[in-house]
């Protein structure tokens, strides 16, 4: 039987803030806080958020200022129904509603289920670039984007929206420290170079020394963050009728990667610390050309090229620390290491038709051809002291090829109707150095049916039935492996070897609309979504053979419904609230797993899907208290959830308080935050294995090992703008 889950105590807190606010009032003054039009720009065309379809989370730059975000996963605890894994120093795994890749290891995994855009540039898996600075808002597409997108936002799309030139100069220099040595200097520049030509610069380096002390190393930064992001854009207008547009972009990381403890706290033992590198340039160019009074045309061409680095020490002990304790089979002083070089090209034209100067327009279309092709080369190594060392390289290619088309009729002056449909060609091509090799394609079929029906001027109701494909491939980790592996594991594997393309079905109706004068916004989705061969991440340890076999299991459907829930609420000019609220039920029909402490092959019925929390929150006020001084504090929290399939360990439940306080005047302003005040210790990965190696702990018994979230963070930002 389904039940809800009861909402946790922070939540209640919140609701009595709600209710209790009001009363500030009196004691405020007159900057004020007041609702503006909102528009999405991840859409085909720029669309005001109250005439969009489908479920969509907007953060405005405001946002991003307030809870002095650096990163995506600063903000995405703000979106219902959101989740992300580490797995890296950055948050790069994404999942919308339960789906979405959970790690990244041998296989290549080129086509994450939730996609992430920067502008006209997609990010997709090199989404530790994912950095805040400079951007003006951050768009979260829930549900299938097939048509738009493709398999690239199969589950949902990430869009980030950076600053544009602007037409009169003007810059920013801005600046922070925090605990845990954290820092960061950037500039802005922006404005006209000549009548007709703009443009933006953007540079920032961002630091932390991170949140571990190595005890081995005698050091507090083998976790640390060193990122450096640039960003430039360029903007022409020759005529009232065209428009190009030339960004560039590069992003260094230089972060370590040192977050496992045996003991589930943040001190590690680790003799050789990890690193975690990207290096990312990026090219793009777009045009927009207006035809006439009915036609316009837009084009992107993009180049994106990411050489990744990531190792780790994967015992996780040092020979000092088994001196110290009675370590069974003494210290392995292992390492993996990855080396992995991504080059990307995209192309991308559609012609607009019809009257495109509002959402509400008449009739509309639009066409678009699509092509990505991209290749991947990695360099694994595995030294290790019992065992030998061991090496592979690969090469993974990608070839993408779509059309797609969309149409919009309005059937009356409230009722318009949107069919839209998006047909790919997804070819792979494989190879290693274990002479192991697959070639693949699969035909992809996206679509769309939508109604969107204006009850007033400031309400509208929508429903929409979308479909989107993940392509299927081969298991390259477990293919090039079989031969290896003890008989039971072979004969399991035979059918598991490939997975299936993987369809996602979404069903959903929604509500949209502005109350009181425009002071409350309230936006509502109800949604139920099935996935059949759904894509599911599994591992097994087959200990005769001394093989982690990762692959992925396309054998069960998946099914999921839930709720999606965002208000903001203008008090009065001093004081507003905010609510954004998820419900989530996702469970798998049924997966065959090896379960590593029965040491056995099981069939799990009805199980809840890993990284799905059957609820969210995010709940706050911000309030003006003067012309010059103003704040926000939140409270978020989500429910707790499984993070694997060969186990039964969840990552706990938790629950955060954060605040920040803004003072400005004239050009100078100054930002005073707190992420986690309450200091709660909760996970953003989970590891489930036999890895300590501790005589009196019980060596090599397997237990939950947890990758800890930011503890309390807290500092000052300084922005000056002239």
């Amino acid at each position: 039987m389904l039940t809800i889950p009861r909402l946790p105590l922070a939540l209640s807190a919140a609701a009595g803030l709600f209710l209790s606010t009001p009363g500030l009032s009196a004691q405020l003054s007159t900057q004020g806080i007041s609702l503006e039009e909102v528009v999405v720009t991840a859409k085909f065309r720029d669309t005001p958020l109250m005439d969009a379809i489908g479920s969509i989370s907007v953060l405005p730059e405001s946002t991003i200022t307030e809870r002095a975000a650096q990163h995506l996963q600063d903000i995405l605890n703000a979106v219902p129904n959101v989740n992300w894994a580490a797995g890296a120093s950055r948050a790069r795994f994404v999942q919308i509603r339960g789906v979405g890749d959970l790690e990244q290891y041998y296989d290549p995994k080129y086509y994450p289920a939730v996609g992430v855009m920067l502008d006209d540039l997609e990010l997709g898996d090199t989404a530790n670039a994912g950095m805040l600075f400079d951007i003006n808002q951050v768009e979260v597409l829930r549900g299938p984007q097939g048509t738009r997108f493709g398999a690239s936002g199969h589950a949902g799309m990430i869009f980030m929206r950076s600053n544009a030139p602007t037409e009169n100069f003007e810059g920013a220099l801005s600046g922070g420290v925090g605990n845990y040595a954290s820092n960061n200097l950037g500039l802005v520049l922006s404005g006209p170079l000549n009548d007709t030509l703009s443009a933006r610069l953007a540079v920032q380096q961002n630091n932390s020394d991170g949140y571990i002390d190595n005890e081995q190393q005698g050091s507090d930064n083998t976790n640390n963050i060193d990122e450096l992001t640039s960003r430039g854009r360029v903007r022409w207008t020759p005529t009232e009728s065209t428009q190009y547009e030339f960004s560039a972009s590069y992003f260094d990381a230089n972060n370590g990667y040192d977050p496992w403890s045996l003991d589930n706290n943040r001190t590690t033992n680790s003799d050789q610390p990890g690193e975690d590198s990207q290096k990312l340039a990026t090219v793009t160019g777009a045009g927009d050309w207006t035809l006439n009074d009915n036609h316009a045309i837009a084009a992107s061409l993009s180049y994106l090229n990411a050489d990744l680095h990531q190792s780790f020490d994967a015992d996780w002990v040092s020979d000092a620390f088994c001196v110290r304790f009675a370590c069974s089979s003494g210290n392995d002083t292992t390492q993996e290491i990855f080396d992995r070089k991504r080059d990307r090209y995209i192309a991308d034209v559609r012609l607009l038709g019809a009257d495109n100067s509002s959402a509400s327009a008449g009739n509309r279309y639009l066409v678009g051809v699509y092509a990505n092709t991209s290749s991947e080369s990695l360099d694994y190594q595995r030294p290790s002291v019992w065992y030998g060392d061991s090496a592979s390289d690969s090469d993974y290619d990608t070839d993408r090829y779509a059309v797609y088309g969309e149409y919009q009729y309005a059937l009356t002056e409230q009722l318009t109707l949107i069919a839209g449909l998006r047909l790919e060609r997804f070819e792979d091509d494989y190879s290693d150095s274990n002479a192991f090799s697959s070639d693949n394609s699969n035909t992809l079929w996206d679509g769309e049916l939508s109604a969107r029906y204006s009850v007033s001027d400031n309400t509208m109701l929508y429903a929409t039935v979308a479909s989107s494909q993940k392509p299927g491939g081969v298991n390259t980790t477990a293919s090039a492996n079989q031969s290896l592996m003890s008989p039971v594991f072979q004969a399991f594997t035979d059918d598991k070897l490939n997975f299936d393309d993987e369809t996602l079905l979404n069903k959903e109706i929604g509500l949209r609309t502005q109350q009181f004068d425009n002071r409350l916004a309230l936006s509502i989705a109800l949604f139920h979504a099935h996935r059949d061969h759904a894509q599911l991440e599994n591992w097994m340890w087959d200990e005769a053979a001394g093989l982690w076999i990762g692959y992925l299991d396309s054998t069960s459907d998946t099914t999921s419904y839930g709720a999606e829930l965002e208000t903001t609420f203008d008090v009065n000019s001093h004081v507003q609230l905010f609510a954004n609220l998820g419900w989530l039920h996702n469970e798998v029909d049924s997966i065959a797993a090896f379960d590593l402490d029965l040491a056995q092959f099981v069939d799990k019925q009805d199980r809840d899907q890993a990284k799905s929390p059957a609820y969210q929150y995010n709940v706050g006020t911000r309030l003006a208290l003067s012309d010059q001084w103003s704040g926000r504090i939140e409270f978020e929290g989500r429910d707790d959830s499984y993070y694997g399939y060969y186990h039964d360990g969840k990552l706990d439940d938790y629950h955060l308080v954060n605040a920040s306080a803004q003072w400005q005047s004239g050009a100078i302003a100054i930002t005073l935050w707190g992420r986690n005040l309450n200091d709660e210790d909760y996970a953003v990965h989970g590891l489930y294995f036999a890895a300590d190696p501790r005589d009196d702990f019980g060596a090599w018994q397997n237990s939950t090992y947890l990758q800890l979230g930011e503890p309390r963070t807290y500092g000052v930002e300084l922005r000056y703008s002239f």
